[in-house]
């Protein structure tokens, strides 16, 4: 058999690389510069070492991810409140029924008016958060109030 013929029957194992690599370089740093370099390594998000100093040596662009925790904080407790809003919308069919239910047309309807009038303000206070989200877009995190 040709040593080609025995290289296809191979069954096992992982299937070999194009591009192999296969040279190495060895490089010492400082503890400063040790320090600094795995500063830069944590911030540029690589999977590697090898990877980042390759991506360094050769220009190729570096991913960095900043995470602002204000932001992060302001979405989680924006999340919070738009699930108050959803309780507060089951809620309120609820009442609508009860009210519907258990009280006369007349009595049902003037309960209604007042639930109206604190549903208005509810509403305002929707827009008005609208408003601050969009701003704290702009301001914060660099996005146009347009979305």
């Amino acid at each position: 058999m040709s040593e080609q013929q025995k290289k296809k029957q191979h069954k096992g194992g992982r299937n070999p690389k194009a591009n192999p690599s296969i040279h190495r370089y060895v490089f010492r740093l400082t503890d400063e510069e040790n320090a600094k370099f795995l500063s830069l390594f944590e911030v540029s998000g690589a999977d590697n070492k090898a990877q980042f100093v390759t991506s360094l040596l050769f220009s190729k662009p570096i991913k960095s991810v900043k995470v602002d925790m204000a932001a992060m904080d302001y979405y989680t407790r924006l999340t919070a409140l738009f699930g108050q809003f959803r309780a507060v919308g089951v809620n309120y069919n609820q009442v609508v029924k009860i009210l519907y239910r258990n009280f006369s047309e007349k009595k049902a309807a003037a309960y209604l008016f007042k639930l109206e009038k604190q549903t208005a303000a509810l509403a305002k206070l929707c827009r008005d958060i609208v408003e601050l989200t969009k701003e704290f877009e702009a301001k914060h995190l660099g996005k146009s109030g347009g979305k």
